[in-house]
C-alpha cells in the first residue's frame, strides 16, 4: 500500500486517467472528489464487497441450476 499525505485542494492522480483530489477535511471525515472515465467503474469499498458477494451467490444459483437440468 502506498500512503500519500495530502492537503485541502491537492491530488493525485492514478494510471494517467484517475484523478483524486481532496475536497474537504472536517475532523477524522475526508471528503475526495474522484475524476475517472465513464468505464471506469468507482465504488466505496463496503459497496464493491457486496457487489462481489451477491456475484459469488448468483453464480452458485445458476450452477445448482444448470446441475438440476443435466438431470
Amino acid at each position: 500500500m502506498l500512503a500519500l499525505s495530502r492537503k485541502k485542494n491537492e491530488a493525485l492522480v492514478i494510471n494517467n486517467n484517475v484523478e483524486i483530489t481532496i475536497l474537504e477535511i472536517k475532523g477524522d471525515q475526508v471528503k475526495l472528489g474522484i475524476k475517472a472515465p465513464k468505464e471506469v467503474p468507482v465504488y466505496r469499498k463496503e459497496v464493491y464487497l457486496q457487489i462481489q458477494e451477491a456475484n459469488k451467490d448468483a453464480m452458485q444459483i445458476e450452477n445448482l441450476s444448470a446441475l438440476k437440468s443435466l438431470f
